[in-house]
């Protein structure tokens, strides 16, 4: 069996699949590609037994169909140092010897039987199909990630939350102190449907998808999902259970409104929060007319911060606490230029959402107070 590929063709698609591969394997295959060539095409496959990723790419040509596995490490350092040439690739079938030669030289090595590698779990049952756009997606998974948890006791809050609803579908993700909430109108179903996509082929679906590469494809059941996207598909195993009622835990009665630029707070708490305490990062909010001055203080090395910023607050005079580094998260994971929150007292959930909404959708971000020993 012979073929013909572009080396930076085939070196991008390697290192985009390698990031599903695990450092440690509990199967010696799942270090390894899986190559399939097939009426002109080539399939390369990446696994951790979870998560499948596959990608397909055009051959310049080819001479002969068939599998084989190729070690990972192995193909990724020989293919990335090349400059653009065709890579030629002569497999012998009854051996897995593999030659590839190319303009100034030639690599041997051994592939293994491709008969081990995992396949993809057909989708069985009722299945529902979400077709939402590339660039969507990843905007919602980009201000979502950061708000999962690590959580083994309630693995259903190490997940990305899809919630169909005849509204919206949102996205939200949570790890029991902040929470964020996206809304995107332009996709709703009569039948309410959900599952929980796992952090890692999140994580994956952030960083290979194009913004520009149209509609992403979900079909899922009640345990696995199959992804397609322009030049590849991801299926995964779904995480089993049941994700909490997160509506009820964000305020609607929040009556004090703050405005404020967002990269002036931003800015502020950088400066801040390294005075505060390493244990509990906690930032004092004083919040006054036209005003918010933000204190933080380490009382173990005698350190202390406070700034202040204008902005535009109507309520009543309050001092509030949050944990520095987790609005850090927030705010950066929000684009408009000004951000407002919403709070009722020291003791309840702040709201922060963008004073511009993205287009069909809406961003909610939510954050548990810390207790101030006044």
């Amino acid at each position: 069996m012979r073929f013909t590929i572009s080396s930076t063709a085939l070196s991008s698609c390697l290192s985009t699949l390698s990031k599903v591969i695990n450092s440690k394997n509990s199967l010696p295959i799942l270090d390894c590609f899986l190559f399939q060539v097939s009426k002109g095409t080539l399939s390369i496959t990446a696994s951790d037994s979870e998560n499948i990723i596959k990608s397909t790419l055009k051959l310049d040509s080819s001479e002969g169909d068939g599998n084989f596995a190729i070690p990972s490490r192995t193909i990724i350092d020989a293919v990335k140092e090349l400059p653009e040439q065709p890579l030629n690739f002569d497999i012998d079938t009854d051996t897995y010897n593999v030659k590839v030669t190319y303009q100034n030289g030639l690599y041997n090595f051994t592939a293994q039987n491709a008969e081990e590698y995992p396949q993809a779990q057909t989708l069985d049952g009722d299945t529902t199909t979400i077709t939402i756009d590339a660039g969507v997606l990843v905007d919602n998974l980009t201000r979502s990630l950061f708000a999962t948890a690590d959580d083994e006791l309630r693995p259903v809050m190490n997940g990305i939350y899809f919630d169909l609803t005849p509204e919206s579908l949102n996205i939200v993700a949570s790890d029991g102190h902040k929470l964020v909430r996206n809304k995107f109108f332009s996709i709703k179903s009569e039948t309410p449907t959900a599952f929980i996509l796992p952090k890692k082929p999140s994580t994956l679906l952030k960083n290979i998808l194009n913004r520009e590469s149209g509609d992403v494809v979900i079909r899922f059941n009640n345990r696995n999902s199959e992804i397609k996207f322009d030049g590849g598909i991801l299926n995964c195993r779904l995480i089993e259970g049941r994700y909490p009622n997160y509506n009820s835990v964000i305020p609607t009665d929040n009556p004090n409104k703050l405005t404020v630029d967002r990269r002036s707070l931003l800015s502020a708490l950088r400066r801040v929060v390294p005075f505060a305490s390493e244990s509990s990062e906690l930032v004092r909010f004083q919040l006054g007319t036209g005003k918010l001055e933000l204190n933080s203080e380490d009382l173990d090395f005698a350190t202390s911060a406070k700034e202040q910023l204008t902005c535009d607050y109507s309520g009543q005079a309050m001092s509030i606490g949050f944990k520095g580094t987790s609005l850090l998260e927030i705010l950066t994971n929000l684009e408009s230029d000004e951000v407002i929150m919403e709070l009722a007292d020291p003791s309840r959930a702040g709201i922060v959402y963008p004073a511009t909404q993205p287009e069909n959708g809406e961003v909610l971000m939510l954050l548990m107070p810390m207790l101030l020993n006044d």
